[in-house]
């Protein structure tokens, strides 16, 4: 089963281009909730993502509600600055889903709040914000196919 990533109201379309190919790589699902930053027909989406669009499952959402409408028993893990534990301390399982809020934002705090218990974070020096989107996603979802053994990677 895969790894679901979800992005809530992504900004910029290249980190959303490159998580695109991230996924695509690894045979993961994108969930993109609404509002985006851009169009899809976006350029600079495209090209982030290059050719690898053929080889994703991607799903839209209009907002948070209707995400949740749609994945009701989804298993998912959210991943914030404001965590209390690490990104490798989360027991990842098959099909589970993996949320990020904004670049400019994060994930909205009262999703955080009534989720700490399954809110996580990638360790870093005080003295800086947050890591880029995509990098962080990638860091994430390595991990999380590590601890599966990389099913179906070669």
């Amino acid at each position: 089963m895969p790894i679901n990533i979800v992005l809530h109201e992504p900004e910029i379309p290249y980190n959303t281009g490159n998580i695109a190919r991230t996924c695509a790589c690894t045979g993961s699902k994108l969930h993109l909730i609404e509002p985006l930053g851009f169009s899809l027909e976006d350029k600079y989406l495209k090209r982030a993502g290059l050719d690898y669009w053929q080889y994703l499952d991607v799903k839209i959402y209009k907002d948070l509600n209707d995400f949740f409408e749609k994945n009701r028993n989804a298993n998912v893990f959210y991943f914030s600055t404001k965590g209390k534990q690490y990104y490798t301390q989360a027991p990842y399982t098959d099909n589970c889903y993996l949320m990020f809020g904004k670049e400019t934002a994060g994930l909205p705090q009262w999703l955080i709040e009534q989720n700490i218990h399954k809110t996580y974070r990638i360790p870093m020096i005080s003295d800086v914000r947050s890591l880029n989107l995509s990098n962080a996603v990638a860091i994430v979802l390595y991990e999380a196919l590590r601890q599966l053994g990389f099913p179906n990677l070669v």
